[in-house]
């Protein structure tokens, strides 16, 4: 439902992941708009928000 109102959805990778049942889910279910490892989520968090912030 999230990704369906326009929300940017983030999932945390299986390679980086301690526990992956959450995020597997959710990429399963095509709810994840992007997977990457947790080292990168914050800069594109950062990098989404600016892109906003610009349109």
């Amino acid at each position: 439902e999230m990704m369906q109102a326009g929300s940017y959805t983030i999932a945390e990778d299986e390679s980086s992941c301690i526990v992956f049942g959450m995020p597997r889910e959710a990429i399963k279910l095509g709810a994840a708009r992007i997977v990457l490892p947790l080292s990168r989520i914050r800069d594109d968090i950062l990098r989404n928000c600016a892109a906003r912030e610009r349109t």
